[in-house]
């Protein structure tokens, strides 16, 4: 099986020797065109509408909101610099599904899959068409998403998934491949089938994403404050004021877009829990590799396993290479020595030259983690907090280039106090549930994880714990 011929590659020397030059960097932010941050906040500000958090999620939110009304004074605090976290360390996959995938969204919200597919459609289609718009350089290539079966069960599974889109209405644009078909498409001897998606996932720079919205941002009148953390959130008179290390922000509305970084609202801390994804990036591919590779349509890819991986070409014909381990930090504490796991490393190389003995040689040069903000049903949530005057998304789980896009619509609805077609959703009427405390966190995360590992080796069967927690909705993801 494909998953035990990859524990026989974790510690080959010819996996090992490939990360020998690796940086410990994200290859997305070690750019020469990685622009100057603006300055920090210093003194009082005021303004209609803060946000808070400069990923994706804040800087649509400020950009929509400019949009919606270009006479709104709108000002944006960043902690670091815009894009530094997750939002220039992530695959570059900018999927249309809100709700984590499809198969997701169907178990969990089957009365409403049609209506999160149109939206999510028509959310993918915003990005396109805002990234025409305002001329941001970010190697947008809508060329859709393979999911790869590497074991024979899933091959079956994606077969029988196949077969509930069908009935649903929803297989539009999705075409079930065998393993010849799949192979044409990009050759590993891995690949036994797959389903593609030819539409409804574009590929991207993810960090020159988040730069060119905030230089759009910036454009549109937004002041934009990097290296200022907003520590205290409290209500002040008509409005909310948030408090800075040099200054204070007076506001009439807040939107909270911090994610994996503790909320704001604590009270909706418990909803989510970090999780460390790492992911390695290879020198370019000469026109021979890529030949052997084949790769003409430059989908995107992911395998079929619990314990996945996610696989793309960049605009200069890397490849980047992660997942598979999702790491917890006992207590959920983000910290910046867990940017970093060289075990991981090791592990993903192994499994590269597994997926693609071709290109024994290829050496690996960047080498990289980040945080993901997961929650238990593994898309975003929503809310609102002091009366009304602050809203919040979080909960993202791995799949926010594009969903955060409409996480942004939807705090900008619930700040309007408006009744939309977003806001009447039940995926954003209702809260997953929350994660328990340590050590029981730490606990159950440890059992789930090493349930979906046997899972995987045992034919896809889910063992006892795993279908109860199927049966509550609870979940572990990245």
């Amino acid at each position: 099986m494909a998953a035990r011929a990859m524990n026989r590659w974790k510690n080959s020397p010819v996996s090992l020797e490939a990360l020998a030059d690796a940086k410990p960097v994200a290859y997305w932010l070690d750019d020469p065109g990685r622009p100057d941050a603006r300055p920090a906040l210093t003194g009082d500000e005021r303004c209609d509408l803060l946000v808070v958090g400069g990923g994706y999620s804040g800087l649509w939110t400020a950009l929509i909101a400019k949009e919606r009304d270009p006479d709104r004074d709108v000002v944006l605090v960043e902690g670091r610099e815009i894009g530094w976290a997750a939002s220039g360390r992530n695959g570059g996959f900018c999927a249309a599904s809100l709700t984590h995938g499809t198969a997701n969204g169907l178990a969990r919200w089957p009365d409403e899959i049609k209506k999160l597919e149109e939206l999510g459609a028509a959310n993918l289609d915003a990005i396109e068409a805002a990234v025409a718009r305002y001329s941001i350089d970010c190697d947008f290539e809508r060329t859709g998403e393979l999911d790869v079966a590497t074991q024979p069960h899933q091959v079956a599974e994606l077969r029988e998934f196949h077969g509930e889109l069908r009935e649903a209405g929803l297989a539009d644009g999705v075409e079930l491949l065998d393993a010849d078909q799949t192979r044409e498409q990009v050759d590993s001897p891995t690949f036994l089938g797959a389903m593609y998606d030819r539409d409804g996932v574009a590929m991207l720079h993810p960090a020159k994403l988040a730069w060119g919205l905030k230089r759009a941002c910036v454009d549109l009148g937004v002041r934009v404050y990097e290296n200022t953390p907003a520590t205290e959130l409290s209500s002040k008179g008509a409005g909310v004021a948030v408090r800075t290390p040099y200054g204070r922000v007076f506001a009439r509305h807040a939107a909270l877009a911090t994610n994996v970084f503790p909320s704001l609202v604590k009270r909706t801390r418990a909803y989510t829990v970090p999780v460390y994804d790492y992911a390695l990036m290879t020198e370019p591919l000469s026109a021979e590799q890529l030949a052997s590779v084949g790769w003409k349509n430059r989908q995107g890819l992911g395998d079929s396993a619990n314990q996945f991986h996610y696989f793309r070409l960049s605009a200069d014909n890397r490849i980047l290479w992660g997942g598979y381990d999702a790491i917890y930090p006992y207590g959920g504490r983000v910290r910046a020595e867990h940017d970093h796991r060289p075990e991981t490393y090791a592990k993903l190389a192994g499994h590269f030259f597994t997926c693609f003995p071709q290109l024994e040689g290829l050496r690996f040069t960047h080498a990289w983690g980040g945080a993901i903000d997961t929650c238990s049903r593994f898309s975003a949530f929503f809310g609102t907090a002091h009366a009304g005057r602050v809203a919040y998304a979080a909960g993202f789980t791995g799949l926010g280039v594009g969903a955060t896009r409409f996480g942004a619509d939807v705090m900008l609805d619930l700040l309007s106090g408006e009744r939309t077609e977003r806001t009447e959703l039940e995926m954003v009427r209702k809260k997953p549930l929350p994660f328990p405390p340590e050590p029981f966190a730490s606990t159950g995360i440890a059992l789930t994880k090493w349930s979906l590992a046997r899972a995987d080796e045992n034919g896809g069967r889910r063992n006892l714990w795993l279908k109860a927690m199927d049966a509550v909705g609870l979940g572990f993801d990245s």
